[in-house]
């Protein structure tokens, strides 16, 4: 393939960048420099072009920006075309998406109309010697990574899950904006935004948090899971968690940890009654410290954590709330 160029789709609101655009533009630059090649940043709004020298800092050569009014909101069938315009006119041969709300409705139909494949909530990525991209995703419910190639079909697309890849520290770097101008014939059709209404998160961010408890099945109930919540506001973290307390209306979508939810990590992760299924241990097994309680000795969490502590999580988090309200003032 020689010389790849890497393009990496800049998500923003409000012309404030998404993380998880930066932290892929950290990994096509980690790519790019490794097989020779470029990284360009494709960036979509209305007044975004101060935001071009943001992402040379953090590791593009090239800005392309559409800065135009019918880009601002965000709606799905202009973002399509002009991207699929840029696709056509530039021929990348990789795009990156991150694997947000956004990200999963918009890359599938880019794929679609650029007749190419895609791989969904990346874990990493690599190139082979060919420089083309291996797309590691997990399957079978976790249990195994499989590598994905697309020998023929340009560009090869994935999105990757947000929290997995590292920013760069941004520097002073050289590159170059192109403006791109959508076409006069812009498809404005299907849902228009009428109202935005934004609520500010009252929780700590997942993503952010340096304390994180998580809980799992195993807490048991609801009364269960609100000393899961005392235990983090105690501890001044937030509260993760794994599919089944979703399920049971526990815990949030938003506070789902791993391969379907966020990647987080913290300083220090706590997880309580967590069977420990890979995918969502590869959501938080980037955590310096873990410490797992569990009922059972032979728990696959207890694999990855620094203290594993067997025994029942409704007998021992009262202990550690007792205990931790001498020496810990709440947040």
């Amino acid at each position: 393939m020689g010389e790849p160029q890497i393009w990496v789709f800049i998500e923003q609101r409000r012309n404030v960048v998404h993380d998880v655009g930066l932290e892929l533009l950290g990994k096509a630059r980690e790519l790019a420099d490794a097989a020779g090649g470029r990284v360009a940043a494709l960036l979509l709004g209305d007044g975004v072009l101060p935001l071009a020298d943001t992402l040379i800092s953090f590791g593009a050569d090239i800005v392309l920006v559409a800065d135009h009014p019918a880009m601002e909101p965000y709606r799905l069938l202009p973002y399509t075309q002009v991207l699929a315009e840029a696709c056509r006119a530039h021929q990348p041969d990789i795009m990156l998406f991150g694997a947000t709300s956004l990200g999963v409705e918009l890359a599938p139909r880019l794929a679609a109309r650029l007749k190419t494949g895609l791989s969904a909530h990346c874990i990493d990525l690599q190139l082979d010697a060919d420089s083309l991209l291996l797309q590691m995703v997990p399957g079978w419910g976790g249990g195994v990574v499989a590598t994905i190639k697309t020998p023929e079909h340009r560009p090869q697309m994935a999105t990757v899950m947000p929290g997995v890849m590292k920013k760069l520290q941004p520097a002073p770097r050289s590159g170059q904006v192109i403006p791109f101008t959508p076409s006069e014939d812009l498809d404005l059709s299907g849902p228009q935004v009428l109202e935005v209404h934004r609520e500010e998160p009252q929780e700590l961010p997942l993503e952010t948090a340096e304390v994180v408890v998580a809980g799992g099945f195993g807490v048991g109930s609801p009364e269960g899971w609100k000393l899961l919540e005392g235990l983090a506001r105690l501890l001044g973290g937030a509260v993760g968690a794994t599919r089944p307390p979703v399920d049971e209306g526990w815990a949030s979508e938003e506070q789902m940890i791993g391969q379907s939810g966020k990647t987080v990590r913290p300083r220090l992760y706590i997880g309580v009654g967590i069977s420990g299924m890979s995918h969502h241990v590869v959501g938080m097994d980037e955590a310096e410290f873990v410490v797992a309680i569990n009922t059972d000795p032979k728990a696959a969490i207890f694999e990855v954590a620094d203290l594993a502590i067997v025994g029942d999580c409704r007998e021992i988090i009262p202990l550690l709330l007792n205990e931790l309200r001498g020496r810990v003032k709440p947040s």
